[in-house]
């Protein structure tokens, strides 16, 4: 059998997909308790009224098997809208076969499409099988840039 990668943008019946990969995600990124979406919230965020981010599905061999979860930013500097890439995960056992960088590259293809200047992410400082997948395909790391984040109960 001939392995297929396919990239498409998700529709509302992947919310179970989605909810799916973002706990797992969360589990690599030993980040589990701090999880609160559900389903209702995703598809009101990502489907309903309002649409806060996008998500791009990949199949292999038509079993969705990973996600790239993105959003809008702005660039003062360059007058330009970006790209925001929140999430891009693969299930581990499918990593390896090229998945992550076909997301990668149908997300540069938007950004390319939408005529935006940039796209940009954070990686975890300890997950260095991802530092060095972004940094093989020529992604610039921003050492000298830290992230700052409000939460709500902070509001």
């Amino acid at each position: 059998m001939s392995e297929k990668i396919n990239i498409r943008f998700a529709t509302e019946i992947d919310i179970p997909t989605i909810l799916g990969l973002i706990k797992e995600l969360a589990v690599y990124e030993k980040l589990s308790s701090e999880v609160t979406a559900d389903e209702i919230k995703l598809k009101e965020t990502l489907f309903g009224e309002n649409k806060y981010a996008e998500v791009l599905i990949a199949e292999y061999n038509d079993k969705p098997v990973g996600q790239a979860l993105f959003f809008y930013n702005y660039s003062t500097f360059l007058a330009k809208p970006g790209i925001y890439l929140e999430d891009l995960f693969v299930k581990s056992e499918y990593r390896g076969k090229g998945i992550g960088k076909k997301l990668l590259f149908k997300l540069i293809e938007i950004a390319k499409e939408r005529n935006f200047g940039r796209v940009e992410w954070a990686v975890l400082d300890w997950n260095e099988p991802a530092i060095q997948f972004y940094e093989n395909l020529g992604a610039k790391m921003m050492k000298e840039w830290r992230i700052f984040r409000l939460s709500e109960d902070k509001f």
